[in-house]
């Protein structure tokens, strides 16, 4: 247990207005980071200041707000560009998430390099927003789909990835943790069986960015996607990191303003990559949002914050596997701060609304991960995930309260 950490918790707790609230009369104990997570007062009051003292449009006037409003949106992409350890600030394209990164790529990749007969590989674990563009694209480009499948352990079954590989990959898309069961995929083993085949590959980084050091180089990661709001930032912003010579190659996602060169009535010819895929006015007090919450993570540090979500995994895990009928879904060693979970004879919504009467948010469902949920045997869980705003108390007492509720729905599961 890191007691370093554990001593600045507190500190970085008072950080977090959320955290001091009640529900139901309750002190309010939050498990759903992997849903979205908290903002810190910093982000905030960075985002307050920009709308009261700062506010002006990008790229558009020469003004001094528009200039200043300009210089540090532009700032801000090579700060996001050492976040990810990328290679060019150019290599950064401001989404409004995830999905939109997920979506982007689909589309505009696909159009450049994938024709009728070429293939996708997914994975049966990835979230729906990993599953459905490249639905999309490959009824669109006549493309085949294939997906990797899981073990009983909720991992990638690498030895049947090799056996979907062939000339014809084009594009592999996989999730960096999931969601569903936090299972830490082996991205870079992945990546470089995929290169072997020439295949270039995407990863969903949702789950992983705030959580774990991040260095697309190393990973050797074509594509790189994650959410703001998972990472303590606001809604509305995701990043998409894309490699230079990809990106030149790709067409535009949406057509508007900011990400044309020039336009007549019959024709237009585009601004180079990032702006050629940041079709209107940008998100910009949701950019320097985010880029408030990537300086407080990196003020912790990403590897003192996965250290601690690890103890906080491995103290819940074993707590949990002591309770009679509790089964956990999803068991991969390399795991992140993530437990689903089932209970025998109880429904995940029932477990989940007497946990909310008792202060403990939690999530509750099929976790945008039907197939992943099928392929375990499972139509809905109970999942619990972690933060660096997290306790050891705050897990006893949810644990405490888990058996409390057990009892209730079901007395013969007794201790």
């Amino acid at each position: 247990m890191n007691k370093t950490l554990e001593f600045n918790v507190t500190k970085i707790r008072q950080q977090f207005p959320m955290l001091s609230q009640m529900m139901h009369g309750k002190p309010f104990i939050y498990l759903d980071s992997a849903a979205t997570a908290h903002k810190p007062r910093c982000v905030v009051e960075a985002i307050v200041r920009f709308y009261e003292e700062q506010y002006a449009t990008v790229n558009r006037a020469v003004y001094d707000f528009a200039s200043q409003a300009t210089t540090r949106y532009f700032d801000a992409r090579r700060q996001i560009k050492e976040f990810l350890n990328a290679a060019f600030p150019e290599e950064i394209i401001f989404t409004k998430g995830t999905t939109e990164a997920i979506n982007l790529v689909a589309s505009s990749f696909c159009k450049a390099f994938v024709q009728p007969g070429d293939e996708i590989i997914i994975s049966t674990l990835e979230h729906h927003s990993n599953i459905i563009p490249w639905q999309i694209a490959c009824q669109e480009r006549g493309a085949i789909l294939k997906a990797i499948p899981i073990n009983a352990q909720a991992e990638l079954m690498l030895d049947e990835f090799d056996k979907l590989l062939t000339d014809r990959t084009r594009l592999v898309s996989v999730g960096h943790i999931a969601n569903s069961t936090g299972t830490l995929n082996p991205v870079e083993e992945i990546i470089k069986r995929a290169h072997a085949k020439g295949a270039k590959v995407m990863i969903d980084g949702a789950q992983s960015a705030a959580h774990m050091p991040v260095d697309v180089q190393q990973m050797n990661a074509d594509f790189y996607a994650f959410s703001g709001h998972k990472a303590y930032g606001p809604t509305g912003i995701g990043i998409l990191y894309g490699k230079r010579h990809l990106l030149e190659k790709m067409p535009p996602y949406q057509g508007g303003g900011d990400m044309i060169d020039t336009v007549t009535l019959e024709s237009a010819t585009y601004q180079h990559p990032p702006l050629r895929f940041e079709a209107g006015t940008p998100m910009i007090a949701e950019v320097i949002g985010l880029c408030e919450a990537l300086r407080f993570i990196e003020s912790i540090g990403r590897e003192r914050i996965q250290a601690w979500e690890m103890d906080l995994l491995h103290h819940a895990t074993k707590k949990m596997q002591e309770i009679k009928g509790l089964k956990i879904i999803g068991t991969s060693p390399q795991k992140a701060g993530i437990i689903s979970f089932t209970v025998e004879g109880l429904h995940p919504l029932d477990i989940g609304t007497l946990l909310d009467i008792r202060g403990i948010a939690v999530r509750t469902g099929h976790m945008c991960a039907q197939p992943a949920l099928k392929a375990l045997g499972v139509n809905s869980l109970t999942r619990i995930s972690f933060a660096f705003y997290n306790t050891f108390e705050e897990v006893d007492t949810f644990v405490k309260a888990l058996k409390e509720v057990i009892l209730l729905l079901r007395p013969s599961l007794s201790y």
